[in-house]
């Protein structure tokens, strides 16, 4: 039988471990190999699901920059025939993460890759939002620079408007405070825009308003891990 990548997904938010279905300890004991974004947190994760797990009979390789000496040792580990379990930093491994790079290597090697079901906060967000979830598209981090931040706002509410489809996008979360001002600042009264924080915490917040309703509205996001939606 060929060996097996499982995608592993892991927690948002560290006391929400009921989020993780049960068969996530099957398919991470089925394996022999873990690469993982952050290995510190992926222990304590691994820990937090399943008190059995012996964390250190794994072959641990960390996940942090997906370079070419990572690709070759993931290569190997199939080659030998290995079970991997890839675990992202938070939500699914793949999805606006370093992980995508060696999930591509696994099928160039026609190797079985196995996503697993957990929570995702780009879909969680955008399931809550009550925006078009047909037709949506995830553009990551915006621009630093003020004016090319500003000008790429104007062009996702446009291309928002034109398609009517919904841009969902992220922020640095120091950053997060600055960046609600300049959409607010930026877009028509009319364009809806979702703040989406801290998803499957006790402090889950997400709603969505026109611009119009955000500008009468007190906002701190400081340091919160926020999803943003917008539609024109």
């Amino acid at each position: 039988m060929p060996n097996t990548i499982y995608l592993v997904p892991s927690v948002l938010d560290d006391a929400a471990t009921a989020t993780i279905p049960a068969y996530i300890v099957d398919a991470v004991k089925d394996c022999s190999v873990i690469f993982a974004e952050n290995e510190r947190t992926a222990r304590r994760f691994l820990k937090s699901i399943c008190k059995d797990i012996v964390i250190d009979a794994y072959e641990w390789f960390a996940v942090h920059k997906v370079e070419e000496t990572l690709i070759s040792s993931f290569k190997q580990k199939i080659k030998e025939g290995k079970n991997i379990a890839i675990i992202s930093e938070a939500g699914c491994p793949g999805i606006a993460d370093p992980g995508q790079i060696l999930v591509a290597a696994a099928q160039q090697m026609n190797a079985v890759v196995k996503p697993l079901v957990g929570p995702s906060s780009i879909l969680l967000a955008l399931m809550a939002s009550g925006m078009n979830g047909q037709q949506f598209e995830f553009v990551g981090y915006l621009p630093i620079d003020t004016h090319e931040r500003i000008r790429a706002i104007k062009e996702l509410e446009l291309s928002s408007s034109k398609n009517n489809s919904t841009k969902i996008f992220i922020e640095t979360p120091y950053r997060n405070n600055q960046l609600i001002e300049t959409v607010i600042k930026t877009c028509k009264p009319n364009t809806k825009f979702c703040i989406a924080a801290s998803l499957t915490s006790a402090e889950e917040f997400i709603k969505t308003k026109t611009i119009g309703e955000w500008k009468k509205e007190k906002t701190d996001f400081h340091k919160k891990p926020v999803i943003f939606l917008l539609q024109g």
